[in-house]
């Protein structure tokens, strides 16, 4: 018997997401008295997760696979689960782990929560926490099936160093055809992209127009933030669609969000609300986003955020 994770890479490199979810992974198995197995498809260095809690790596190396593939991915990772006997699989709560693995629950017959918060705490039976209601609630969810699928919500336990001498295995599961092809993939290169950012800053329609979002990318860059925006602004074209934030967008859980001239409707709400500080620019001491905000300005945002600029970069050269 085993717990099972699988992890992302990006062009051979790991995710933070990766770290968090192996670490998680690792307490899980402590508190089952099994070992930790963890999926890598076409990773550099697969070692680096020893350093997590990795006893075993099972590491796939297939230029096949380095488009995803939710149908592809999910079958590999039946294959690994069945292989070590896993009581438990865990996954991250990425855009392409939330698609896959439902698919991975039906192949194995196991039971699925994601949004999972915490370490189960039972174990028979198996009881984890979750958000619900757009990330308002938790619930505590109770597992009955022989195998279990969980998806950790992103920076809901953090990195937990636990070195361990772990052993890397060559592993070559069959691959299934999935009926799918996809002839091209476009990815954002040379700025943090907002899945993998502890700082993000995102604008609204305050900002007026387009030509005016060189402040909210150059506090981006001072502060090596991702950038993002809100719904509307992603409607009118002023941004691409890959940056809107929100519950019909991307979901963020960053270590802080900064929202600029976003007024803070429902569905941008439910979207950050599992950021850890919520900082809010705005001229409308009334806009709803001040009510959930942890720290608030009331002004312009073209006269506060070059201010703001200015003094992160002589506390940075102050402080370098």
């Amino acid at each position: 018997m085993s717990v099972l994770v699988y992890t992302e890479s990006s062009e051979g490199k790991f995710k933070k997401a990766a770290y968090e979810v192996t670490s998680y992974g690792k307490k899980v198995a402590e508190q089952l008295g099994t070992n930790l197995v963890v999926l890598a498809i076409n990773s550099d260095d697969p070692a680096a997760l020893y350093a997590y809690g990795a006893e075993k790596v099972l590491n796939i190396a297939n230029d096949s696979l380095n488009t995803f593939n939710a149908k592809v991915y999910a079958d590999i990772i039946k294959q690994a689960a069945e292989k070590e006997q896993a009581q438990v699989v865990i996954v991250e709560s990425s855009s392409n782990s939330l698609y896959l693995a439902p698919i991975v629950a039906v192949n194995l017959n196991a039971g699925y929560t994601n949004n999972v918060v915490a370490l189960p705490s039972s174990t028979a039976p198996f009881v984890v926490k979750r958000k619900a209601f757009s990330n308002k609630a938790f619930n505590n969810t109770e597992i009955h099936s022989d195998i279990k699928v969980l998806s950790l919500a992103k920076n809901s336990f953090g990195l937990v160093e636990n070195n361990v001498s772990g052993s890397t295995e060559d592993f070559s599961p069959s691959i299934i055809e999935s009926g799918l092809t996809s002839e091209s993939v476009e990815r954002t290169t040379g700025k943090v992209t907002i899945a993998d950012a502890d700082i993000v800053v995102s604008g609204g329609r305050g900002l007026k127009g387009p030509e005016n979002w060189g402040i909210v990318e150059e506090l981006a860059e001072v502060l090596g933030a991702a950038t993002a925006c809100s719904k509307p602004v992603s409607d009118l074209g002023w941004r691409p669609h890959s940056e809107h934030v929100g519950q019909t967008g991307k979901p963020v859980a960053s270590n802080l969000y900064i929202a600029i001239g976003i007024s803070g409707a429902i569905q941008h709400l439910a979207g950050v609300n599992s950021s850890k500080v919520k900082v809010v620019i705005n001229t409308d001491p009334e806009a709803p986003f001040f009510k959930a905000a942890d720290y608030g300005i009331v002004g312009d945002a073209f006269e506060v955020v070059p201010k703001l600029i200015e003094k992160l970069k002589e506390f940075k050269a102050n402080n370098s």
